[in-house]
């Protein structure tokens, strides 16, 4: 299944949530505002947002700073 992340599209496996990509990719769920196919994703719903074929995810990461 092949999804598009931040622009590459990204070949995943069938029934992985958005909070299982944010682990492969290494990335805090804290950390991040998640937006898939223009709708931006409520964190309480990364466990169970299942990705689809074709979905286009972008992932904003907070970065601190001064």
């Amino acid at each position: 299944m092949h999804i598009i992340c931040n622009g590459q599209q990204q070949e995943i496996k069938e029934e992985t949530t958005l909070s299982s990509l944010l682990d492969s990719l290494k990335l805090r769920p804290d950390a991040v505002v998640a937006e898939v196919n223009k709708n931006i994703i409520d964190p309480d719903q990364y466990d169970t947002l299942l990705l689809q074929d074709g979905d286009r995810v972008e992932l904003i990461r907070f970065v601190g700073g001064g």
